[in-house]
């Protein structure tokens, strides 16, 4: 069968789901469908007890032998780094449903869509309630910052690249002013590298970095060329956010990870920046 795109149609309510998404597997948690569940990433992490569930992939690659003992009839991936999984799945019969959210606003598109897939629009539609609500009184809390802080997001190292987009609107919920807004919109990452002089003309006053699935190497970037003429490194407002809980365009972005923004934003937006 085809893959389906988001906007799609399923005949029926799936009832045997492999989620290789790790943030749409949480969000079958928070909609309650768990029990659909029958195979995940082996990233999944949220909610804790998904790591009970059988893992039949990295994030690039799967186990199809693993996937067909499992007999789904939905296998969900996300977005263009799992275009090969999803090929294969589809040569093979499954049904994928393939997500590719990249802003916020198709974070709440992709949360709708999956509620409807599994037949709990009212709860979909709490979760998006939900999640403005609190993305509202982050906001309302920002404004009253003394000034919004110059941030660079560092989502990779080498090559340096800058923030997607549901990341670099975060950071301006959270209170702080992207020093690349020009490459918000860019949707693969390699449009996204950015020059480290480019960082040092900038000059943020605070560095976020999230390495996806890599530990942020904090002397790294502090030996860096002139990165003592940066203010956020002469002032030591390098912060590290787990990309588990940035990186991923799903419940924790817009909770936890806006809520780590926000609070190392406060310390900074508290004083003469």
């Amino acid at each position: 069968m085809l893959a389906k795109q988001p906007g799609q149609h399923f005949s029926s309510y799936p009832e045997r789901i492999v989620c290789l998404s790790d943030e749409v597997a949480e969000l079958i948690y928070l909609l309650g469908e768990q029990d659909r569940i029958v195979g995940v990433s082996g990233f999944s992490t949220r909610p804790p007890e998904v790591r009970l569930k059988p893992r039949v992939s990295t994030f690039r690659d799967a186990n199809f032998e693993s996937i067909a003992q499992l007999e789904p009839d939905l296998i969900i991936t996300y977005s263009d780094v799992q275009a090969e999984i999803t090929r294969e799945a589809s040569r093979r019969g499954y049904t994928v449903l393939n997500c590719n959210q990249r802003s916020i606003a198709e974070i709440f598109e992709t949360v709708a869509m999956l509620a409807r897939i599994l037949g709990k629009q009212a709860d979909g539609d709490r979760l998006i309630a939900a999640y403005t609500s609190n993305l509202e009184h982050i906001a309302s809390k920002a404004e009253q910052f003394r000034s919004r802080p110059r941030v660079f997001f560092e989502e990779w190292n080498d090559p340096i690249i800058s923030g997607i987009e549901w990341v670099e609107e975060l950071v301006k919920i959270a209170g702080g002013e992207p020093i690349f807004p020009e490459h918000r919109k860019c949707r693969k990452a390699q449009d996204r590298v950015v020059e480290w002089e480019s960082v040092i003309e900038r000059n943020p006053e605070v560095i976020f970095a999230s390495w996806c699935g890599m530990k942020v190497n904090m002397e790294e970037i502090r030996s860096r060329p002139r990165a003592d003429e940066i203010i956020a490194v002469r002032e030591g407002r390098i912060y590290e956010i787990p990309s588990s809980l940035i990186l991923q365009p799903g419940p924790a972005a817009l909770t936890d990870g806006v809520a780590q923004l926000h609070g190392f934003l406060v310390e900074v937006a508290g004083k003469d920046v």
